[in-house]
């Protein structure tokens, strides 16, 4: 005999087996990642997503649950599930005896109890081995009625106790239970056991059939795809499991457009798994109903638009900068937009940040920041003086007769009280406890909202929160997944999520794509800010660094920009109590702490009744 062709990995292999087992797919690097694995699919709650890759150079394949742990080569993995590779020579099956099959009485004992009549299981010629009476045969007829399979179940199988519960004589072809019994091509019912497609026949639907070994075993269409493909309508009468219905996504994938897949409702299970629970429960007319009202499966990620709910731009609910020309620019900072602040190095990003935090407090918001280059101390006293206000920060000369503002005492502890239970930051000097891993800081951001109910996030910077990636290239891939991320918190928990990242080196930093990273961070962005601090005077000469302005150069919500240095709203900067506020404003803005230590005359009360 000659020797075997070997056989040369070719990727095209790979993508075409996980098309042909219904696997949802994502390629990192060489690696063809599987979101569940074929094997152990996950866990039996399906919980554990990714474990499962082939290496598209080597051919190698893994699964990491420690469970599971299945490796070998992809040919192995191919064997594993009856996928013929084009080097391989095509399977020969056993010629199964033609003979006339009577149902033992054992069988139709069995499937009585199961809630299947005599006639049913007599038409389908289920039986059971002779010397065996708790084994059930299943035999699988094609199209002709020609007998080309067999299948065994262990009626009294016992987990942990019995090798195997299903069975099959091997070298069989496999096909689909009830090809046989099926008449005319309109509509074709398939189950995932033999038993459901019995319950569906004993509920009066014609032409109810089974996949031969379950939902993740697709070899049989190979052999019956040309039959399957005459039907106008298939209906997929799978096991309802974790709130999804088998064997449906890969039948759909892998159908011809030119039929139409429906599937039963999920409310049609009525809370049992399947065909055959459904009619022990609930009778023969709830089996048939549901295939009756089997719909179009729904794709989750598309929704019609007239479902959308009608909501008014206008009235959105919003937080404001506090920054007169700038709020009525953007309307607001809306519930579930990401906000994208940049400028130059060292000119106030920050400092406006923290404003806008102030600002957030002042309106009874909740917020948290994440500050990867101030401690916490620093950032804290900065927000202090912001709120507190000129009026109300201590000014004292150093050692260097230069001015110095602080605060007192009494002044921080109102401020403490005012904000507590309303203003949260990152811990950077938290230790991870041996043996356990720090959490990410988007993971750490969603925590936080939904436990503290924080309403405004903010991120100062975007490069402090990428330390840990070395590569330039993954370095900006990072960031872009990082950044849409956010994103989807925003939009998840309708908050607002400002970040701030610094511009390009060598970049003027105006202009969207002179923010450092990936173009896509400012493309997920629904506005952009700049702020730069020091302006030149209009004849182009000294800066003037005693305010400054912000341009708008992006804005999602109603489109209205300032992008250039004549439309950038102007502001002041006072470096006394750091704060930014409008340039024409006239008078400094007074904070909810400050009135509850001075209450307006309205609100005093001159006519005690004591």
């Amino acid at each position: 005999m000659g020797s075997a062709l070997r056989y040369e990995l070719k990727r095209e292999d790979v993508f075409d087996f996980a098309r042909a087992v219904g696997a949802e797919t994502h390629q990192r690097g060489d690696e063809l990642e599987f979101v569940r694995c074929p094997y152990c699919h996950g866990g039996s709650a399906g919980a554990d997503k990714d474990t499962f890759s082939i290496n598209l150079k080597s051919g190698a394949f893994k699964c990491m649950r420690a469970s599971c742990g299945k490796e070998g080569h992809f040919v192995e993995l191919c064997r594993d599930f009856d996928y013929r590779l084009d080097f391989e020579q095509p399977k020969i099956f056993r010629k199964l005896p033609q003979k006339k099959i009577v149902s033992a009485d054992s069988a139709v004992e069995y499937l009585k109890s199961r809630g299947i009549s005599e006639a049913v299981t007599r038409r389908f010629h289920v039986t059971a081995q002779a010397k065996r009476p708790n084994i059930l045969v299943f035999p699988f007829y094609d199209e002709t009625g020609k007998l080309v399979c067999v299948k065994y179940r262990k009626t009294d199988f016992k987990k942990g106790v019995d090798k195997s519960k299903e069975w099959f004589e091997s070298d069989t072809m496999p096909i689909l239970f009830g090809m046989d019994q099926c008449s005319g091509f309109d509509r074709l019912v398939i189950t995932e056991g033999q038993i459901d497609s019995l319950s569906v026949a004993e509920a009066g639907i014609p032409n109810a059939v089974s996949v031969p070994n379950g939902a993740s075993g697709f070899t049989w269409l190979t052999y019956c795809a040309d039959w399957i493909g005459r039907f106008k309508e298939i209906v997929v009468f799978g096991d309802c499991e974790h709130g999804h219905i088998t064997l449906l996504d890969t039948l759909t994938a892998r159908l011809p457009s030119t039929i139409t897949v429906k599937a039963v409702r999920m409310v049609d299970y009525l809370g049992e798994k399947d065909a055959n629970d459904i009619l022990r429960t609930y009778g023969p007319r709830a089996v048939a109903a549901a295939v009756e009202r089997a719909e179009t499966p729904r794709i989750e990620n598309v929704k019609d638009l007239a479902d959308v709910q009608s909501v008014d731009l206008n009235k959105m609910e919003k937080i404001l900068t506090g920054i007169a020309e700038v709020d009525r620019t953007i309307r607001g900072m809306a519930m579930g937009q990401l906000v994208l602040l940049t400028g130059k190095r060292g000119e106030g990003k920050s400092t406006l940040m923290s404003q806008i935090v102030a600002e957030a407090l002042n309106q009874n918001r909740r917020v948290f920041v994440y500050s990867g280059e101030l401690a916490d101390f620093h950032f804290k006293r900065w927000l202090d003086l912001q709120i507190a206000g000129s009026n109300n920060v201590v000014e004292e000369t150093n050692g260097f007769g230069d001015k110095d503002y602080t605060l007192a005492p009494e002044t921080v502890a109102s401020i403490n009280e005012w904000y507590r239970g309303r203003a949260y930051i990152y811990d950077n000097g938290f230790i991870v406890p041996d043996g356990s891993e720090l959490e990410s800081l988007p993971d750490t951001v969603e925590r936080v909202i939904r436990e503290y109910n924080v309403q405004l996030v903010c991120i100062d910077n975007l490069m402090t929160a990428m330390e840990t990636v070395s590569s330039q290239n993954d370095l900006y891939l990072a960031q872009s997944n990082f950044v849409g991320r956010l994103k989807a918190i925003a939009a998840k928990y309708s908050v607002v999520v400002l970040l701030v990242a610094h511009p390009r080196k060598n970049s003027g930093g105006d202009d969207n794509d002179a923010i450092s990273g990936a173009a896509e961070i400012t493309n997920k962005a629904d506005i952009v800010m700049t702020y730069n601090r020091g302006v030149k005077d209009e004849e182009g000469g000294e800066t003037d660094y005693s305010g400054g302005m912000i341009k708008i150069i992006k804005n999602r919500l109603t489109g209205y920009l300032r992008p250039t240095d004549k439309s950038a709203v102007r502001v002041t900067y006072a470096p006394k109590s750091k704060r930014i506020y409008d340039a024409g404003m006239r008078s400094e803005r007074v904070y909810g702490w400050e009135r509850m230590q001075r209450p307006d005359k309205d609100d005093a009360v001159d006519d005690l009744p004591f």
